[in-house]
């Protein structure tokens, strides 16, 4: 396997690791920007079922931002077990679903968009450094394709998810189909991360951490044998 690849894998361990620490903290703490978007849909009407959801289409804040703020919004720290877990899932749902929501538009549209707003100076500049930034973001899904968009999209950081693995998608030429089934799936892993870490915060870190390691650790061991059996 390709360096880019490990440095994902080493990338969310430390995010796991940093990030758990800093939701174990008690709630007075500044708001992260989730929150914040939350808290302004909220005062102006917005249920929280549709402040999550909103802030899951958001590009870079996507459901990284939504499940955390979720959890603040419906206060689960204070929930009893059964009623926490199920806040819990509800959240989880509608953020995986919010998240969602802008990919099928993205992979759909962002070919006839792009070719129609190139013709013009601003557009084309805009579109060169998009399109250049995209490719330099994603460049271990190339070769694995279904791993790498799936890690790719997985990874909840501000670099990574749902709406640059779709351009990343979009680029490498993958079809409509496995774009959405790839995505989705990391989608739905970057959601099972960030609702651990707002559960259990350290605790779910190290959980989330010694798995990822565990199958890095697969990963690399099945990549030496393979290496192995071709000599």
């Amino acid at each position: 396997m390709k360096k880019p690849f490990y440095m994902l894998m080493a990338l969310l361990c430390a995010f796991l690791f940093v990030a758990g620490g800093a939701w174990a903290e008690e709630p007075e703490h500044e708001m992260h920007r989730g929150e914040k978007i939350a808290r302004w849909m909220e005062e102006k009407g917005l249920s929280r079922t549709m402040a999550i959801t909103a802030i899951s289409t958001l590009p870079i804040v996507e459901l990284r931002g939504a499940v955390p703020a979720g959890h603040i919004l419906y206060e689960t720290r204070t929930l009893k077990r059964a009623e926490k877990v199920k806040k819990a899932l509800w959240i989880y749902g509608v953020a995986v679903a919010g998240n969602m929501l802008p990919i099928p538009f993205i992979l759909l549209l962002l070919g006839p968009v792009s070719k129609f707003l190139m013709r013009f100076p601003v557009g084309k500049r805009f579109f060169d450094w998009l399109f250049a930034r995209t490719r330099k973001k994603s460049a271990s899904i190339e070769k694995y394709e279904a791993l790498g968009l799936t890690l790719f999209v997985a990874i909840p950081l501000p670099v990574t998810g749902g709406w640059t693995g779709a351009m990343a998608a979009f680029l490498m030429g993958i079809s409509f189909g496995k774009s959405m089934l790839y995505i989705l799936m990391g989608v739905m892993i970057a959601g099972v991360i960030m609702t651990i870490l707002a559960l259990l915060g350290w605790i779910g870190a190290l959980i989330a951490g010694a798995v990822l390691l565990a199958l890095v650790a697969s990963a690399v061991l099945k990549s030496f044998k393979t290496n192995g059996e071709r000599k």
